[in-house]
């Protein structure tokens, strides 16, 4: 079966909660985590939802965004991707909690920056592509900038998985993968470009340091905030229309 379809079914019967049960049933909270041992919430949260709205819009991307990644590059790929986000979020909404699959979403757009980046030269039309898919990131990030959506889980899902892309989506040179039809004694294309494994290197050293240092932080109880003053303007932006509050 499918990863979506499981996901799907599990999404579908944690969500039809009251707000005030979402905590109990594992929704993301900052002193539970940090204060109570509960870390597992940092993962329970993207199974919940507040409502059926929400639930919809997560599953319509979760469809058109999942199906393709899954396609090319299976369920095991995929799997460790869907459960980022939730550090950074915790790290700065420690007041409120915290639910959705949306980090894990945002992960699938990062998935797909990093993968036609480290493959760019197997692909055509990849200038076309790219700005597609920049745009459609940047617009559902400035989404997130009205209040009461949690933007910091989706800008840590997407930053994660962005650099988690360059370590598990490589694809071979196409003349590694013809290689068996060129006759004997011809040279033979490396399996991967040079700049693919430095791409490579690279992630994996952000995504070591990154989550070292967040985990750290947040068991230790900071707040980022402290070491960020602008970034509340990433998840809410003031308006004559809203206020963003604590």
């Amino acid at each position: 079966m499918s990863w979506l379809i499981i996901a799907s079914c599990v999404i579908l019967c944690c969500s039809f909660s009251s707000f005030f049960r979402l905590e109990k049933l594992g929704a993301l909270k900052w002193d539970k985590v940090v204060h109570g041992n509960q870390a597992w919430r940092l993962i329970t949260c993207i199974w919940l939802h507040a409502g059926v709205i929400h639930l919809l819009a997560n599953m319509l991307s979760l469809i058109f965004i999942g199906i393709r990644l899954e396609q090319q590059f299976g369920f095991n790929t995929l799997s460790v991707p869907f459960c980022s986000g939730s550090v950074l979020s915790s790290l700065f909404i420690q007041r409120s909690i915290s639910v959705a699959a949306s980090g894990a979403l945002f992960g699938l757009l990062g998935l797909m920056l990093s993968e036609l980046l480290t493959n760019w030269t197997i692909y055509t039309n990849k200038a076309t592509a790219l700005i597609t898919l920049t745009v459609i990131i940047v617009i559902n990030l400035a989404m997130g900038i009205l209040p009461h959506v949690d933007n910091f889980a989706h800008i840590g899902g997407f930053l994660t998985d962005f650099l988690l892309g360059f370590v598990l989506l490589l694809r071979p040179q196409f003349g590694w993968v013809g290689r068996k039809h060129l006759p004997a004694g011809a040279c033979v294309t490396s399996k991967h470009k040079a700049y693919q494994y430095l791409f490579l290197v690279i992630a994996m050293v952000l995504l070591i340091a990154g989550f070292t240092l967040g985990l750290v932080m947040l068991f230790r109880g900071e707040n980022g905030h402290d070491h960020c003053s602008w970034c509340h303007y990433l998840s809410c932006v003031p308006t004559s229309k809203w206020h963003c509050g604590n």
